[in-house]
């Protein structure tokens, strides 16, 4: 089983508010990804959470959810509390970030089918000329993501394991856009129109 973490206890600082349950499309960000999740292949899903908002948005989906009093140590952090809090017969950890809005379920079963056909190798989406998420790790690096220290996320054991590393090219780039400032969500595109949002 593949154990799916949603990592969505940072602070958005240059947002300057809970973006994540900000909506799109009137879905809030956080419940578009965990719905896409839900209707995936991955075996069960983990909410790393700091605002108690962003938690009772996603009481429906009856998901594990894991409180995180130490946001303010970075992503590293979080990917910790997920890893922890995962089923002890999981094969890999999945890691979300709940500001990617158009990631749609059939490319999380893309990153699967590939982490399936070879179960020792970290899988990593590429979006147009860009590295995103989510980022399948096996079991294997369990302890190395357990050491991870600070806000750069799990980059270093990326790099230091570079050969055991699959790049998947995604064709639909918007699928990788995060949304990170003020100025990314007021230029949202949706069905070709630019939303314009207060």
């Amino acid at each position: 089983m593949i154990s799916a973490i949603v990592m969505a206890s940072g602070f958005g600082r240059r947002m300057k508010k809970e973006k994540l349950a900000m909506t799109i499309e009137n879905i809030p960000m956080v419940e578009r990804v965990v719905k896409e999740a839900k209707n995936s292949k991955v075996g069960e899903i983990i909410l790393v959470y700091r605002n108690s908002n962003v938690k009772s948005i996603l009481n429906g989906y009856h998901i594990k959810t894991i409180y995180n009093n130490q946001a303010y140590l970075g992503q590293s952090q979080s990917i910790k509390l997920g890893v922890k809090g995962s089923n002890n017969k999981t094969e890999a950890y999945m890691f979300f970030v709940g500001d990617q809005p158009y990631l749609k379920c059939d490319t999380i079963n893309k990153l699967i089918d590939e982490f399936n056909k070879d179960k020792d190798h970290i899988v990593v989406p590429i979006y147009g000329e860009n590295r995103g998420n989510p980022v399948i790790f096996p079991v294997k690096f369990k302890e190395d993501l357990l050491k991870l220290q600070g806000d750069i996320g799990a980059r270093g054991i990326i790099k230091d394991n570079i050969n055991s590393v699959k790049f998947i090219n995604i064709r639909d780039e918007k699928q990788g856009r995060d949304i990170d400032d003020v100025e990314s969500y007021c230029n949202l595109e949706t069905n070709d129109q630019i939303i314009k949002h207060p």
